[in-house]
């Protein structure tokens, strides 16, 4: 009978080890949650197009240098705005002068315009210079409002359309450069950016 007990109890000391050498059971422990278990929907991202080209493609000369200096600013529209969107900014920059001016400080930047009304959901072709009714300010290189690509004869330059979704309206006041001036915004929208959605022109002179 002691010969018994003692091989039942050897037995059970065995299996009790061998489970603890599996782990916890999968799925168990604090990690299930951690993995993403009973996460919401995530916010669908910021989305800007425009009618007068796809992101990538080439923008059309009527909003270029190509057609003058007062050329206009395209359409642009959005859709999947963030909850609590207050405004939106957009810049407008060339990352790739072929010699970057003084003014410049190396990146020229075509178009600041910010404060857009969150209730926005696009821009008309050919916004006017200058301060706006509904409370946007603008500036770029040469002046208070879009300047259009000019890139010469080469290689095709990106330009880069940014929107910014913000949770708030930006206070700043527009430096005589559109560099410094773009630096001050990006710095004030810092920890109030809900998204962000990149539209992508190629031009260069023919």
């Amino acid at each position: 009978m002691r010969a018994t007990f003692l091989a039942t109890t050897a037995l059970t000391a065995a299996m009790s080890l061998a489970l603890l050498a599996q782990g916890p059971p999968a799925g168990g422990g604090g990690q299930g949650r951690a993995g993403g278990a009973g996460r919401g929907p995530q916010t669908p991202p910021l989305i800007m197009t425009s009618t007068a080209w796809e992101d990538g493609g080439v923008i059309p000369d009527k909003y270029t240098q190509a057609a003058g200096p007062t050329a206009p600013s395209p359409a642009l529209s959005w859709s999947q705005v963030p909850p609590g969107t207050q405004s939106f900014a957009i810049i407008m920059n060339d990352p790739e002068p072929m010699i970057p001016a003084k003014s410049s400080k190396g990146d020229v930047t075509h178009w600041l315009i910010w404060n857009i009304p969150g209730t926005s959901t696009g821009l008309a072709e050919g916004v006017a210079q200058g301060d706006l009714p509904d409370g946007s300010k603008q500036q770029s290189l040469r002046g208070q409002g879009y300047m259009g690509p000019g890139a010469p004869p080469g290689p095709y330059h990106h330009y880069t359309f940014t929107l910014y979704a913000l949770d708030t309206k930006v206070d700043i006041t527009p430096a005589q450069n559109a560099f410094d001036t773009r630096q001050a915004l990006l710095a004030a929208m810092d920890g109030h950016v809900l998204g962000k959605a990149v539209l992508v022109a190629r031009f260069h002179r023919q």
